[in-house]
């Protein structure tokens, strides 16, 4: 009778609900801080408010060239000030965003935009050529609008309608459509395509709205943050912090290329408070030995950072947090909660356990490690291995136009990340491979990971990758391919001499190869390339 009496007369409304959508941030943003910082760029600046109207421009500008909702605009650009824009201008009119990736090669760009059945497509000068080329491979029609935040390649500008140009012949600035749906979708990412050809993740409204404020609870960000732009935004819209930067009304440091001279002056230019990325920013930091006089809170996440990579970036001033996800997670979905038992431990401990992956972001209602054999939960032990399970409020609709992905994907209730991993007895998860990457020599499995931390030990070693390597006795042995430091003289069997203190005979690995070591735009290390080339080497 209870239940009866609570649902008579208690009905949604247009005042009692409204539709989550991470493009609000913004507007309150701009009514209320109005005059704060919103963007520096390396050649503009604006405030909260100027950004709230030029995005309202720019979505008026694309309803009169035709953008009707549910259309999708593509973006290729590096971190600049229109790509910040973009993130709330496109779905400001119900239209879905997709961010590409600007170190794609012509051919995967062309299938994107031809998959994605893009309407429009912003470029930046720079990347025009490579746009360009990519319509060589045919089957693209949209319209261009090119972005001119670099002088250098003005020239480009022949092409296709200038940004800025349809920001100031936008007269009628209205106020931006309210959309009627938060399970609408926002953005459409491709996956790195690692393996065979990307897939194109579809974000809602809601779930964006959820993570950008969920990053702030798990960092601790204060309100009116600076935050400078390491991590691309084309990578899972970078990890939704457009929209987590405008919730807190922060400064985006906006900058086009990595330098991480350039990072540290940037920091002490702008107190950066918080900036975003991969172990491989983290190396290029390491490299400078530059300490900071005042801390730094440093989000890491795609490749697994080392226990030793991490206590050296702490020693400069940085404070990590590190987070684990993927781009069916709106990027970061699981965190390493600090304790406060931790800082008992001595440094080296403390590292160790920042290594792990850790608890699920609260945008998550579940996160499970099952067994690849039984489909149970793995015991807490921090040794029986599984696959790493998630469901919640942030996992993706699907993959676009790609049912039977997402159903296989989708197993059993369960969105099955590919990646396996142990639980310890705290219930922190740490990953162990990518279920692809297992080793598995004479019958034992051999992680990857878990040979190239050790590796990444060795105070000559910059970067380290582990494969399989077919082998006639063994099936599979584990090879290395190793960075090394500039002027070092480090060999082989050095390497197999080091690896013995750390690791049981059969997991060193049995072929060194050295180099650099190709990565993807998101750190990830190309280890199919890396197999087929492991396999050339006798």
């Amino acid at each position: 009778m209870s239940l009866k009496n609570y649902r008579t007369g208690l009905k949604k409304t247009s005042v009692n609900y409204t539709p989550l959508s991470p493009v609000s941030f913004l507007e309150r943003t701009a009514n209320i801080f109005p005059n704060y910082t919103s963007i520096i760029s390396e050649k503009k600046k604006f405030t909260w408010r100027q950004t709230f109207e030029r995005c309202k421009a720019f979505a008026n500008s694309l309803k009169k060239i035709g953008i009707k909702t549910g259309d999708t605009i593509s973006i290729i650009s590096p971190n600049t000030y229109a790509m910040y824009e973009a993130h709330f201008s496109v779905p400001m009119i119900g239209a879905v965003l997709n961010t590409i990736n600007i170190r794609l090669d012509p051919r995967t760009i062309n299938y994107i935009l031809k998959h994605s059945n893009s309407k429009l497509v912003l470029v930046d000068t720079e990347f025009f050529p490579l746009f360009k080329s990519s319509l060589k491979y045919g089957g693209i029609k949209l319209k261009i609008i090119t972005i001119n935040d670099d002088k250098r390649f003005s020239k480009n500008l022949k092409f296709g309608l200038d940004y800025e140009s349809l920001l100031k012949k936008s007269k009628n600035k209205k106020d931006f459509i309210k959309i009627q749906d938060e399970w609408f979708p926002i953005s459409l990412c491709y996956t790195s395509g690692t393996t065979g050809k990307p897939k194109g993740v579809v974000t809602h409204h809601r779930g964006a709205y959820l993570n950008s404020i969920f990053n702030q609870m798990v960092w601790n960000m204060k309100k009116n943050p600076v935050y400078l732009w390491t991590l691309p935004m084309f990578h899972c819209n970078g990890w939704c912090f457009p929209w987590t930067i405008a919730a807190v009304a922060g400064v985006n440091i906006c900058i086009r290329k990595i330098n991480p001279k350039e990072i540290f002056k940037l920091i002490k230019k702008h107190k950066v408070s918080n900036l975003c990325g991969t172990t491989v920013i983290i190396n290029m930091l390491i490299e400078q030995k530059t300490k900071l006089k005042k801390k730094v809170s440093f989000m890491t996440g795609a490749a697994p950072p080392p226990p030793s990579i991490l206590a050296q970036i702490e020693k400069q001033g940085f404070e990590i947090t590190h987070t684990y996800g993927l781009t069916e997670v709106y990027g970061p979905a699981v965190v390493c909660e600090f304790q406060n038992d931790w800082k008992k431990l001595k440094p080296n401990l403390i590292a160790r356990n920042k290594s792990k992956q850790g608890v699920k972001y609260p945008g998550l209602s579940n996160l499970k490690v099952i067994g690849l054999k039984n489909n149970k939960y793995v015991k807490e032990n921090g040794k029986e291995l599984g696959e790493v399970c998630m469901k919640g409020n942030t996992v993706m609709m699907g993959y676009y136009k790609d049912e039977t992905s997402t159903k296989k994907t989708f197993k059993k209730g369960w969105f099955r990340t590919g990646d396996l991993a142990v639980v310890d007895k705290n219930g922190y998860i740490q990953i162990k491979d990518r279920s692809k990457d297992i080793i598995i020599s004479g019958g034992e499995n051999i992680s990857s990971i878990e040979i190239e931390n050790v590796l990444n030990k060795h105070k000559d070693i910059v970067d380290a990758a582990v494969v399989s390597k077919y082998d006639k006795k063994w099936g599979e042995v584990p090879c290395a391919f190793i960075t090394i430091r500039k002027n070092s003289k480090l060999n082989d069997h050095q390497i197999v001499e080091f690896c013995r203190k750390y690791m049981a005979k059969f997991k060193i690995p049995k072929k060194f190869i050295f180099g650099k070591i190709t990565k993807t735009s998101t750190g990830k290390t190309k280890k199919f390339v890396l197999r087929k080339l492991a396999n050339q080497f006798n």
